[in-house]
């Protein structure tokens, strides 16, 4: 994000939030994206030498990606049109477009910027390319979606994805001083920052919504002395922000990190992660599906109660609903992260799944096969079947595998004490035949 270090001379009742106020207009005042924007870094590169190539600005909200791409037309001196994914459509990407490249001196020389570019349909993303492709514009689009999955595979190909980052602890902590020293209506008051703890929180990395805090602080202390703690942004935000968005990839990331935790054997940081979505609103029912695959995949035999448990809480979620369901989905993670593990049942299907892509619909042995017809039985359908119940330990050593893959093993049993009962008891049956 930014700081603008300058004084701005305005009319203090003059209607223009504080983040507007304190962006910037140059690097010098940029703050954050160091990686990008610090010395040799390669947009600063690119915009001191005039190549700046089409880009996607992909980041949380609130950390400069307009500002940043104000900045780079300003600092390569080329014409700027800005457009909102949110109001605007194929037209007005093609007025633009025509305007560019009539546009005399600067023709072919514009930067185009789309900010929210996730909200364009698969349509008006493709009236971007062939201006992109001729180099009529510079395209910089805006996203807190991973492109990966919101902008299509032609315009990114076409693009370079550069990743903003949240402004660290100590970024935003200068953003609120060089605010209160700087601001032509902050400098005004005479305000002391007692605790920032919850301030922080409740900017969430977002520099943009740390200066409207700070500004609604300063606004509900219509005179005096202003004092920042943390009980008094708790009054004044009641619920801090939890960072989680159900539909966009904090959704995707935080259960990513829920089930490797479970994975891992670490229900502390597995009830974290819950208590993060449930915090900020996820489905109980998503949850509790989740649960359902992990305690196949990630445990299995190892222990299949934990199969039973995750069964009984997702049937126990959808006649609980929330709040009380927390409770259950606490109890579950709790025993699913402690419970051995092992993904042997998961590997099994899936070597299963390739012998069969590689060796095609082989002929099921003629004594294994159903004989519904007596001319099916004259072919010799199920004839030399063994009735394993009717034989000696209830156990014929049969062959049951097509030809060609007799003797191939496909299940693995997992290393942990349930599993190893498994191998010894199909050791004590099949001997060597599949290298148990």
């Amino acid at each position: 994000m930014e700081i603008n270090s300058s004084v701005h001379i305005i009319d203090v009742g003059e209607v223009m939030p504080l983040a507007e106020r304190m962006r910037p207009v140059d690097l010098v005042n940029y703050l954050g994206q160091t990686h990008l924007v610090g010395p040799k870094a390669v947009l600063r590169k690119a915009a001191e030498n005039g190549t700046l190539p089409s880009m996607i600005l992909w980041g949380p909200p609130g950390v400069g990606k307009t500002t940043l791409a104000r900045i780079l037309a300003e600092k390569v001196k080329l014409p700027f049109h800005q457009l909102s994914a949110i109001n605007s459509g194929v037209k007005e990407v093609r007025e633009v477009i025509a305007s560019a490249k009539k546009g005399g001196l600067f023709a072919g020389k514009s930067i185009l910027f789309i900010d929210e570019i996730h909200r364009f349909s698969k349509s008006q993303q493709d009236s971007l390319l062939g201006a992109v492709e001729q180099g009529w514009v510079t395209l910089i689009g805006a996203t807190t979606e991973n492109p990966s999955f919101e902008v299509i595979p032609a315009l990114r190909s076409r693009c370079q994805i550069y990743v903003l980052e949240n402004l660290s602890h100590d970024e935003l902590l200068k953003l609120i001083d060089q605010a209160i020293k700087d601001d032509v209506v902050l400098k005004l008051r005479d305000i002391n920052v007692l605790e920032t703890d919850d301030l922080m929180r409740a900017s969430g990395g977002d520099a943009r919504r740390l200066l409207n805090v700070l500004e609604m602080i300063v606004a509900n202390t219509p005179s005096g002395k202003v004092e920042i703690t943390n009980k008094g942004v708790r009054e004044l935000i009641q619920n801090l922000p939890t960072g989680y968005d159900k539909g966009g990839e904090a959704h995707y990331d935080i259960i990513s990190a829920f089930i490797k935790s479970i994975r891992a054997s670490d229900p502390n940081a597995a009830l974290y992660y819950l208590a993060r979505m449930v915090e900020g609103g996820e489905d109980a029912k998503f949850i509790a599906r989740r649960l359902l695959i992990a305690a196949s995949e990630d445990i299995g035999n190892a222990n299949p109660t934990a199969l039973v448990l995750a069964t009984s809480t997702f049937q126990a979620v959808e006649r609980i609903g929330w709040p009380e369901s927390r409770i259950l989905l606490s109890q579950c993670v709790v025993y699913l992260a402690s419970s051995p593990k092992s993904n042997a049942s998961y590997m099994a299907i899936k070597n299963a799944q390739q012998i069969v892509t590689e060796t095609g619909d082989l002929p099921v042995p003629l004594h294994l096969r159903n004989a519904p017809t007596a001319l099916m039985g004259k072919l010799g359908y199920g004839k030399g079947y063994e009735y394993d119940h009717n034989s000696k330990g209830g156990f014929s050593s049969q062959e049951c595998m097509p030809k060609g893959l007799e003797g191939k093993q496909i299940y693995n049993p997992g290393n942990n004490p349930r599993e190893k009962q498994m191998r010894d008891q199909l050791k004590s049956l099949w001997k060597d035949k599949y290298g148990y």
